[in-house]
């Protein structure tokens, strides 16, 4: 009965079950020693051990054998896959040859097939007689085709003459394009020599339109100060004759830079390389953004203060030669020589005399309105800038003149009322401080004529040289 039930489990059953009674039996036999009983015990569970592994073993060949029956099996079922595929695979060239075959029949283009033709609508109303009314095939339809290739063929002729026809036009075109353009070319060199032969002309007319370019292209970089004065003298120059002269002096790329910087600087706009570059040039009593004035970091009594900082110059200078004016000759005698320069950080503009042989001083400026040695700073704000330091002594020969400012259009207000000194006065002196008004006054709009100064700077340099 047993042995039924075993052929009727698969193979892989009965080797399971094997399995698991081996594992029990041994367990039997490990037991059986250690409790020590009789040895009859374990001559049964090795009998049934060894018929463990006889059925094992049957269990084995037949695993083997139904092995050899499925590869059995799978090969003759292999035979017509094979087959099939071989089918399949014959099936697919054909395919992709017919398809191939049925592309390039697509793709066959005949000779006028790129060619675009015109509509029969405009072939039988633009057509010429000739062509329409020929006869080249017994098709109507064939017949009317050539008719059309023949009218396209005629119009592309007719096209080509016609691109010729430009090809040439456009080759005499480029011929003078490149003969006007040579000439272009030249011009700035004939421009040149023909500006050089025409100074000696101009120098003999009074035109001096290349030095007036010059000066004008100059004048554009000067600080506003500076400007409002060579305006002043150009204007004076222009409406009375040679009697002065005028010299812009400086390097124009430095004047240049300076212009950018403070350009950038009153937009907001500033790099950190300006920032470094001119870190350490910023006034430590600048306005803030309020109007508000903050505190100088200045300590009263310091001698060791830095004026080449505080006394920065623009780069450019106007160098006004002044002639005399009551000699009429073709060579006007030069009587001296002024310097105006702006001081950047102080707001103010310096005049000085230059150096010549006879060796001008600056008694002429320092004469040439009543209390004004230009000793002193003009306005409130640059002396809290410089402090106590005086800087306007010794071989500095180029000074502050309250007259220079004036020219400059630099105006300031007094550090004390007037008003307020006319209440300390009695009512007896009422009448003469106001006389003093008046007169200071008048000598303030004598200042600011370009003609009254020029007066007194000649007058004081021809009594200077008469006592030489």
């Amino acid at each position: 009965m047993e042995d039924e039930d075993r052929l009727e489990e698969s193979p892989y059953e009965i080797l399971q079950n094997c399995k698991a009674s081996a594992d029990n039996i041994v367990a039997e036999m490990l037991s059986v020693k250690k409790e020590g009983m009789p040895k009859s015990q374990l001559r049964e569970l090795v009998t049934q051990m060894f018929l463990n592994f006889i059925t094992l073993r049957q269990a084995d060949r037949s695993i083997l054998l139904e092995e050899d029956r499925v590869r059995m099996e799978t090969e003759q079922a292999k035979v017509p896959i094979d087959f099939s595929s071989l089918q399949l695979q014959n099936l697919m060239y054909e395919k992709s040859h017919y398809v191939k075959a049925i592309k390039s029949c697509k793709d066959f283009k005949s000779k006028h097939s790129g060619i675009e033709l015109v509509t029969e609508e405009e072939f039988f109303r633009d057509a010429p007689d000739n062509i329409k009314h020929s006869v080249l095939s017994n098709d109507s339809a064939h017949d009317l085709m050539l008719k059309r290739l023949n009218f396209e063929l005629f119009q592309r002729k007719e096209l080509c003459k016609l691109h010729n026809k430009m090809e040439h036009e456009k080759k005499i075109l480029l011929d003078a394009i490149a003969s006007r353009k040579k000439f272009l070319s030249s011009l700035p060199s004939q421009f040149k020599s023909l500006k050089k032969a025409s100074l000696p002309m101009q120098s003999q007319l009074g035109v001096q339109q290349t030095r007036k370019l010059k000066h004008q292209s100059s004048a554009e970089l000067l600080p506003t100060p500076l400007y409002v004065i060579y305006s002043q003298l150009l204007a004076q120059k222009e409406a009375f004759g040679k009697s002065i002269d005028l010299e812009i002096i400086g390097s124009l790329k430095d004047a240049q830079t300076f212009a950018c910087h403070q350009a950038h600087k009153d937009s907001g706009v500033s790099t950190a390389l300006d920032v470094t570059k001119f870190k350490d040039e910023t006034p430590d009593d600048i306005e803030d953004v309020q109007g508000q004035r903050k505190r100088p970091r200045m300590v009263q009594g310091e001698e060791s203060l830095d004026h080449s900082d505080v006394l920065e110059v623009h780069p450019l200078k106007i160098n006004l030669h002044v002639y005399d004016d009551e000699v009429f000759d073709f060579k006007l005698e030069k009587l001296i020589i002024l310097t105006f320069e702006y001081l950047v950080k102080l707001n103010i503009v310096c005049v000085g005399i230059e150096a010549s042989n006879d060796g001008p001083s600056n008694d002429i400026l320092c004469n040439l309105f009543p209390d004004d040695t230009g000793l002193e700073l003009p306005h409130q704000s640059a002396k809290l800038i410089v402090g106590d330091a005086i800087i306007f002594i010794g071989d500095r020969t180029s000074r502050p003149y309250k007259w220079a400012q004036n020219l400059a259009g630099i105006y300031f207000l007094p550090e004390l009322s007037p008003l307020l000194l006319a209440g300390h006065e009695t009512s007896d002196n009422s009448e003469a401080k106001s006389e003093d008004v008046r007169s200071g006054l008048s000598l303030h709009y004598q200042q600011n004529q370009v003609q009254t100064i020029l007066q007194r700077i000649r007058s004081l340099r021809k009594a200077q040289l008469a006592h030489l």
